[in-house]
Parts: C-alpha cells; sequence; structure tokens
C-alpha cells in the first residue's frame, strides 16, 4: 500500500509540476556542444539526430533521449580522443533526463503489451505437468529446443509453434497419461541417464576415482545418478555401459572393478570386471553386457544410483597434490580408470498398475465403486485437474469437452475399473494438448478500447507471478486466491511473493533459467578447448564450472543478499579439483563446500571459471568478447554490431614471433573503424587477461608477462581483475539497473522497449530502501504496472508533455 500511495503522490507532484512552466534543462548545452555536429539531420550518424529534439521536454521524444541516457551513463559518446565532457557533467544530465521522463511517464503510464499466446517453453511444460500430475519427465527426450529471443528462452517471441511441434505434443500426452494413471499394457522401453549431462554418447573425459557427492555412498567412486519414474508396479532392467575410449575401446579394464547399483539408498545389484588375464578382442568392445540386473520396482519417481566401489589401491590416498590424478587426453585406454558412462533403465516387464503411487494419489480424488458412480467421479477429477491446467475457474464447456474424452474411450458396458481408468487416461491426454494449457492466455477486457490501459486479472496475475518465479503453474493457494478476487490486493499479493520466493522451487527456477540464460553459463556444456594447449580440461572440470556457478548463484537467493555481491562477494563452492585449478590449496575431495576467497581476484562473477571460458576462444583468451560480455550484463550498455566482414587478428609479427593477445588488438585497433568499438570493450577485457581461456591464473602470455592496465571511458585507470571490480562498483546503479533491467525481460516474457525504462528505474528506487536484496527487487517487479497492467489492442501512441494544459 505504502509503495501504490507513494506511486499516487509521484503523479500527482508530476502534473503538479508541468504546471508550474517548462524546466530549465542542462541536455541543450550538451547536445548543441558534443553531440549535433555528428547527430544531425544531414550526417544521421548511427541513426541519429539531435538538432530537432526538444531537449526541454525529453519526454515528446523518449526513444531518442533514453538512447542517450544509456551514452551518458557508459561514457560511451563522444567517441574517444573528442572533446568529451567530465563525469560530473555526464551524470547531472543523465540524472535530469531520467527524472523529467519517469515525471511524466508516471502521469502517463505506458505497460506495454505482453502476447496474447505464449507457449509454455519445454522447462515450464516439464515444470507444469510434475505439479499437474506428480510425473516427473525429460522434456529434453519430448520436446525439441526452445530458440532464444532478448537473451531468454521463455521469450514469447521465440515460442512459435509448428506443425512438427503438434505432433511432439501429442506424443508427449499419451505417454505422460500413461504413466500418471498407469497402463500395465505399456510397451518396455529404455531410458538413457549419462555421467555427463546431455552427453549422448559413451566417449567422454569423466573421470571418476572419487566420492560424487553427498548423495553417493561413503567409499564410493564416480557412477551416475538418475531420478526416474516408474509409471507402474513390475520388474525394471537396469544396465550400465562404460567410459569409451576414440576407438570404441572400454577405458580401465587392466584391473577389477566392483560395481554396484542403488534404489532409493539400498543395493539391488553388485559385480565385478576386469582385471586377471588380458581381456580378448571381443570383452574389450562390449564386456559391459554384463552389467546388467532385472528388479522389482514399485511405480513412482525413484532414485536410482549406479557406482564403483573404492579399492586400496585404486588411486592414492590423503592430502597432497597427487590424491587427485590430473587426467590428460592422452592417456592411453588400458591404463586410464574405468568410468561409467551412462545408466539405461528399461521396462517395465510384468507390470501391473498400482492403486497408490504418486500421480494416482493426486489425479484421482475419487474412486468410483459402481457404474452410477463413475460419470460423477470421472466429473470430480477432470473438473478439478482442468481448472488446475487452464489456471483459472473452468465452466461446463471446458468439463463436458473432456468427459466427451472420457465417454468415448472408457466405451460401454458395466462397470470396470480399468475402462474408467482408459476413460480418464484419455480426457488428460487431452488436457495436456489443450492450448488453454500449453500456452499462457491473456485476453483484453471486453469493450476495451485499443491503447487502452488496464489490470490484468487475478487469475492472468498468478500465472504471471508463478512463472515467473517458479516456470510452472500456480499451485492451489495461489490459484484459488485469484479466482476469488483477492489476489491484486496489496497485501496479499505481498505476502504471496514472500511465500513463493521462500520455497525451493524459486531458487531452482531462476538459477536454472533466469541466470543459466543472463550469464550464459548453459553454453560451459558447449566448450571445447583445444587439447594441445589445455590437455587437462576434461569433463569433470566442466561439470565443476558449472556446479560452482549454480551453487554460488543458489546461495545468493537463499541468503537474500544484495544483488551488488553478485559482484562483490568472497563466498564460493570449491571441490578438489577446481580449487587446484584457482591455485587454492587445503581442500580435498569431490564433493563441493562453501569457501571464503582471500584472493581479490576471484571475488565474485568475474572471477568464475564458467565466466572466464564461456567468454574465450578454444585457443586463447578474447579481451574483445569479455569487454562485450561485461557491456551487456554488467553495464547494461551493449556495443553495436561489428561491421561485416572483420579480419581475425594476426597471431604474429612480420617476424613470425607470436603476439601477446593485447599486442593482436592494438594491431587490430589501428583500423579507425574498429578503434571506437574497441575503445570500450577493450580495456574491461584485457583487464581480466590473467585469466587464461578455461580461468586459470597466468602471469604471462607468449612469452611475455601480462598486462592487465588500461583506462576506462570514464578515465578510470584499471589494473587487473581487483581494479575492474572497483570501477564497476564505483556505477553500482549501473550494474543493478542491469540486473533489473534482465529480470523484469524474465518476468514479462517479452523485450524490454524504450518506454519501459522509467518502470525500471522505479524499480531500482523501490528496492533500494532494502540495500537492493533479491526478494526486494522482486517484490517490485510484481508490484510494477508492467507487471500488473498491460495494453489492449494496438500500443498507445507517444504521449508528450506538450498535450498537458500549462498555465502561466
Amino acid at each position: 500500500m505504502t509503495r501504490l500511495l507513494f506511486t499516487t503522490c509521484f503523479s500527482i507532484a508530476a502534473v503538479t509540476a508541468f504546471a508550474q512552466g517548462p524546466p530549465t534543462s542542462p541536455a541543450r548545452e550538451i547536445v548543441n556542444k558534443y553531440c549535433v555536429s555528428c547527430h544531425n539531420q544531414k550526417l544521421k550518424t548511427a541513426g541519429l539526430a539531435l538538432d530537432r529534439v526538444d531537449p526541454d521536454h525529453p519526454f515528446n521524444s523518449q526513444e531518442i533521449w533514453e538512447k542517450v541516457i544509456v551514452k551518458l551513463r557508459s561514457r560511451a559518446m563522444p567517441p574517444p580522443k573528442l572533446p568529451r565532457p567530465d563525469n560530473a557533467t555526464y551524470d547531472t544530465v543523465a540524472a535530469w533526463l531520467e527524472s523529467e521522463i519517469d515525471r511524466a511517464a508516471a502521469a502517463h503510464v505506458n505497460p506495454g503489451r505482453a502476447a496474447s499466446l505464449h507457449r509454455l517453453n519445454r522447462a515450464e511444460y516439464a515444470n507444469a505437468v510434475r505439479d499437474l500430475m506428480a510425473v516427473d519427465v525429460d522434456p529434453k527426450a519430448m520436446l525439441p529446443p526452445d530458440e532464444q529471443a532478448f537473451g531468454f528462452e521463455n521469450n514469447a517471441e521465440a515460442l512459435s509453434i509448428q506443425p512438427a511441434l503438434l505432433d511432439r505434443y501429442v506424443s508427449a500426452a499419451s505417454a505422460i497419461a500413461r504413466r500418471a494413471v498407469g497402463d500395465a499394457t505399456i510397451p518396455p522401453a529404455f531410458v538413457r541417464y549419462g555421467a555427463l549431462k546431455d552427453n549422448a554418447n559413451d566417449q567422454t573425459y569423466l573421470r571418476q576415482v572419487d566420492r560424487l557427492g553427498e548423495d553417493f555412498p561413503l567409499g564410493s567412486k564416480g557412477g551416475v545418478s538418475a531420478r526416474h519414474y516408474f509409471p507402474v508396479d513390475g520388474e525394471y532392467v537396469l544396465k550400465l555401459r562404460l567410459q569409451r575410449a576414440w576407438d570404441s575401446e572400454i577405458r580401465g579394464l587392466n584391473v577389477p572393478n566392483q560395481f554396484e547399483i542403488r534404489v532409493d539408498g539400498k543395493r539391488v545389484w553388485q559385480s565385478t570386471l576386469g582385471g586377471g588375464k588380458a581381456p580378448s578382442k571381443t570383452f574389450i568392445f562390449d564386456g559391459d553386457e554384463a552389467l546388467q540386473t532385472r528388479v522389482p520396482v514399485k511405480a513412482g519417481l525413484h532414485q536410482v544410483m549406479a557406482t564403483m566401489l573404492k579399492t586400496d589401491d585404486a588411486e592414492p590416498e590423503g592430502p597432497g597434490p597427487d590424491r587427485l590424478p590430473l587426467f590428460s587426453r592422452a592417456s592411453d585406454n588400458s591404463n586410464s580408470p574405468i568410468a561409467i558412462a551412462a545408466l539405461w533403465i528399461g521396462g517395465p516387464y510384468a507390470g501391473q498398475v498400482p492403486l497408490d503411487s504418486p500421480s494416482r494419489q493426486l489425479l484421482f480424488v475419487c474412486h468410483p465403486a459402481t457404474e452410477a458412480d463413475e460419470l460423477p467421479c470421472a466429473t470430480k477429477i477432470l473438473s478439478r485437474l482442468a481448472q488446475r491446467a487452464y489456471r483459472r475457474s473452468v465452466n461446463d464447456d471446458d468439463v463436458q469437452t473432456l468427459i466427451g474424452f472420457y465417454k468415448h474411450a472408457r466405451g460401454a458396458g458395466d462397470f470396470d475399473a480399468a475402462k474408467f481408468d482408459n476413460g480418464v487416461r484419455a480426457a488428460l491426454e487431452r488436457v495436456l494438448v489443450s492450448p488453454d494449457f500449453l500456452f499462457r492466455i491473456e485476453t483484453d477486457p471486453a469493450g476495451s478500447a485499443p491503447g487502452a490501459v488496464y489490470r490484468v486479472s487475478d487469475v492472468e496475475l498468478a500465472s504471471r507471478l508463478s512463472f515467473f518465479l517458479w516456470s510452472s503453474i500456480p499451485d492451489d493457494t495461489l490459484l484459488d486466491l485469484a479466482i476469488r478476487g483477492k489476489l491484486h490486493e496489496p497485501p496479499v499479493l505481498e505476502q504471496q511473493v514472500s511465500r513463493m520466493f521462500a520455497d525451493p522451487r524459486t531458487r531452482a527456477s531462476l538459477v536454472q533459467n533466469f541466470f543459466s540464460d543472463w550469464l550464459q553459463i548453459r553454453n560451459v556444456w558447449l566448450l571445447n578447448p583445444d587439447g594441445t594447449r589445455f590437455p587437462f580440461f576434461d569433463d569433470n572440470l566442466r561439470s565443476a564450472f558449472v556446479k560452482e556457478a549454480e551453487l554460488f548463484l543458489d546461495a545468493q537467493l537463499k541468503e537474500n543478499n544484495s544483488v551488488a555481491d553478485l559482484l562483490t562477494s568472497n563466498e564460493t563452492f570449491l571441490n578438489e579439483q577446481l580449487a587446484r585449478h584457482y591455485g587454492i590449496p587445503g581442500i580435498y575431495g569431490s564433493h563441493f563446500r562453501p569457501v571464503k576467497l582471500t584472493d581479490e581476484n576471484r571475488f565474485g562473477l568475474l572471477g568464475k571459471a564458467s565466466v572466464l571460458a564461456v567468454t574465450s576462444y578454444t585457443t586463447r583468451t578474447s579481451p574483445t568478447i569479455r569487454g562485450k560480455w561485461v557491456l551487456e550484463n554488467i553495464l547494461n550498455a551493449p556495443p553495436p554490431a561489428p561491421p561485416a566482414n572483420v579480419p581475425s587478428l594476426e597471431s604474429s609479427n612480420k617476424d613470425g614471433k607470436p603476439l601477446t593477445v593485447r599486442q593482436m588488438l592494438e594491431m587490430h585497433r589501428a583500423n579507425a573503424v574498429c578503434a571506437s568499438c574497441h575503445a570500450r570493450m577493450d580495456p574491461l577485457g584485457l583487464s581480466l587477461e590473467n585469466f587464461d581461456a578455461i580461468g586459470r591464473w597466468r602471469a604471462s602470455d607468449a612469452g611475455q608477462p601480462i598486462d592487465a592496465s588500461g583506462v576506462l571511458l570514464d578515465g578510470t585507470k584499471v589494473d587487473g581483475p581487483r581494479e575492474l571490480r572497483q570501477a564497476l562498483m564505483a556505477q553500482k546503479n549501473q550494474f543493478v539497473n542491469t540486473v533489473t533491467d534482465k529480470l523484469l525481460t524474465y518476468a514479462l516474457g517479452r523485450g524490454l522497449q524504450y518506454y519501459d525504462a522509467p518502470a525500471v528505474r522505479a524499480i531500482d528506487r523501490s528496492s533500494a530502501a532494502g540495500d537492493y536484496r533479491w526478494s526486494s527487487l522482486i517484490l517490485g517487479i510484481v508490484e510494477s504496472a508492467a507487471f500488473q497492467m498491460r495494453t489492449a489492442g494496438q500500443p498507445p501512441q507517444p504521449v508528450t508533455t506538450a498535450k498537458v494544459r500549462r498555465t502561466e
């Protein structure tokens, strides 16, 4: 309520200010002195002309002035070597423009227009199925990858639907409905769980010499852990596939190894393979065919774990550099340690439909005893299911459509529980292919004029909120409040945001979907560093890069830290291999644990190997890519696209002597066309040059000492990661603005436009009182007009301050 009163007062103050007469613009002088010589109607450099826009009333040309604000805040203009104002003038003019635009925007709210049809991406689809039916599915096995727009995979513009995708939805609906209800006739099928995420083959560099994590039993090494949904009670085949070399030979058969498989922590199978006499040629290629068993498993979600047991002579023990042997890709097959590449789960065999599986307990809210009970019970089941799946109250047409599918599949005849299940299963399939489930649908109020601004309905607000924080459907509490029309009430909404933020699903969703896209952490799985230059980069290290980032980001949310801590935190999570990679002693074992860093160069995101690696080439660092990453993701001032046919950097001089990356860039910047943009990016990236292409600290490049010094556009001198971080924190508000911009883009599922900039700044102001903590930032987004309101039909025409009557 306090925020809404503040907004109302701010709007009244804005109108009052307009009535007092035109403001005095400090922008006029700076534009005339530094800008119009290039940005005029004749030249229109970069497509921008400033000589005819009104600097006294910036809201009249908001789109242009928002671009100017970005350039002022980032010191991007005027170009280097041209006359420039001092930093105080930059900030004064930018602050005045922001204040005037925000003042007018408060009186003329423009929340933008979210898509009327917003398809669920495949992560949201899987989460919705889980929360709707208590069935865990692998969306990557069922649906094709989603595209990105504006940096995120949940953006409506990227989530089109093609005929081939419709076919995949139909197939997925059939499989999910059979799992949820149970079907004893399900044909046996195998599912593969790899030791390495997203790796579909058995040729990996994942070294398995130690316990993989807290979930694995003591005394184990390596393995695969899988959360698998078993559709019915029955017998299932659990089969291991061992890691292969590039010639498809099994690694490490020279010594005996004990294998075991556990289901929910209970050992169900154990066997030994390897050692003894030299293996035959056939055994070398398919000796792991014997590593399988067939066991009974109850329906539902179970943890299946395959691992190996340590032996006394398997590897060195105790502290010291030899405890975790480094694995080179050049290792030969026989001496490389054996490793599990994948766990295959197949079945069911002799399946029986259970009556107490988690999905049936959730779905079957009643159980008919006679034929007369069937239709009322089916109606009750499907009405509740449809309301949760469609995220709104359902009408008779909704229910009768599903009842039609139920009746057709159920068929005629006397009471039969199996027939009843068949009917319910068919109706479930219909729900899962309904547009009301697959799309988030928002409709304009009846009779609303095009361009009118209105508050979204409570049920639409509930979906916006749940997909923002959970990437899933509203739970019963949230949906019930929405249907009763209570959710929009400020105290109720604030309480629900607080409740949902405390739910572990928020951290899981934001880490896996928001942070992974924004910071490009998911690209770690695509890394392929040159094996000659980086022979000790393996899949264990790749996984460690991701694990550290995910644990770090999860902790930031769990502890509700300030957004600024992303850059400054001295806390991280390391295992032995990653600690050695960072040069940090005294950490042993493969499990991750919290660590307080002492080297300031490693603090925050800029010291994380995941960030440093995805902003490098396969053979060397790239200060330009790293600088561009900082501009886009830290300062929210992306550089323009590079011109066509940019030549690659020269790696050696005329005498054939290798050049450092800095020297390569100096030669490149000799071209005046390239110099302007590189002057913005390169000093940022060069300050990180002590980190190599996989994030290790180094002192030299091409045999010469690293020079990590540079001068930023605002004149700040930096030398190395620590000073760069200090320079960025001197612009803390700019970083907070960037985070808000990215998080609002993710929350709305659309790209932000110039008219959203006042909303971003308002959210920043509202969260400042809470020290920019994640909870206050998220609440500010949810309480914003952009999140709670929508523009009907076509967006409104820009409103100018000249349309407000002034009095002398």
